[in-house]
């Protein structure tokens, strides 16, 4: 299947090009564990030079594993954490689309708590709309899309705390933090969640601050595209219960969306091709 993608000698092509043909290489990679370079030039209708430039790019950003002739899906560890690079190079029209969706949960006149990750990244970029807005954090990626629109009626506060690979501010100074604070609801990105793990990461203090988080709303919103489904990292942060509402998107296996419609009070799918979706209001109840 032809996607379009210039030559590599085309000097025009742009960065997004280049991801339109990441994201179809991972989307490969997944579905069918290996990949060959002959392959991939063909459906995307590029040199096998840049195809091998690609894979190159998406092995150092720890995605896919290098071997003769293409490249194999590495195997899921418990304990693995790729950067916040690698991991925003991964189903990025789907967390726009999840971003979105979850935006629509937000009023203005609220407090509320977002944590690191890569969707919630993306959600930042629709808070800068609301006003009269508290908004704290623990990812320096989201603070400095907020800071870059400033408002007068916004506040952001940055936790504080060390810094971990995928930018979240974690450990005692967080926690303590947030122990103090109360919010109208919490916007979570996770690793993974299963039925029976819950909602995980693979870093220890990345899920005590997370839990955190959790404790101090009674509305916690987990943003969470199809691909975390039944993965499970090395530490829990909260049970499917625990979840008010669950942001995915529609591509999600009807068996997680089954497990989620048991578990969460709600689920909201997310479809990049439907520009308006529904909102549900999440100020605090008397």
């Amino acid at each position: 299947m032809a996607t379009g993608v210039p030559p590599p000698n085309d000097l025009t092509a742009s960065r997004a090009l280049a991801r339109q043909r990441h994201e179809f290489i991972l989307s490969e990679v997944r579905q069918r564990g290996a990949v060959r370079v002959t392959d991939l030039a063909a459906q995307l209708s590029v040199s096998d030079m840049t195809v091998r430039r690609d894979l190159d790019v998406l092995h150092d950003a720890g995605l896919v594993e290098k071997v003769h002739g293409g490249a194999t899906a590495l195997a899921d560890r418990s304990a693995d954490e790729p950067g916040f690079a690698a991991k925003s190079l991964r189903n990025t029209n789907e967390k726009i689309a999840i971003a979105r969706a979850a935006a629509t949960l937000v009023r203005s006149g609220t407090a509320i708590g977002v944590t690191a990750g890569t969707t919630t990244w993306q959600l930042a970029y629709h808070l800068t709309e609301i006003a009269d807005l508290i908004v704290v954090t623990n990812s320096v990626r989201v603070a400095e899309i907020l800071h870059q629109s400033p408002r007068a009626d916004r506040t952001v506060i940055l936790t504080g705390g060390v810094r971990t690979p995928s930018d979240a501010l974690v450990g005692p100074v967080a926690v303590q933090a947030l122990r103090s604070l109360h919010f109208d609801a919490v916007f979570m990105g996770v690793h993974g969640m299963s039925a029976r793990a819950g909602f995980t990461t693979p870093n220890l203090t990345e899920a005590e601050t997370n839990r955190a988080f959790a404790e101090a709303t009674q509305r916690l919103v987990v943003l969470a595209d199809h691909t975390k489904w039944n993965v499970t990292g090395l530490s829990s942060i909260a049970a499917l219960h625990d979840a008010d509402t669950v942001v995915t998107d529609a591509t999600i296996s009807q068996v997680a969306r089954d497990a989620l419609d048991e578990h969460v009070g709600h689920v909201l799918i997310a479809d990049p091709t439907e520009p308006d979706l529904p909102s549900l209001d999440l100020r605090r109840r008397a």
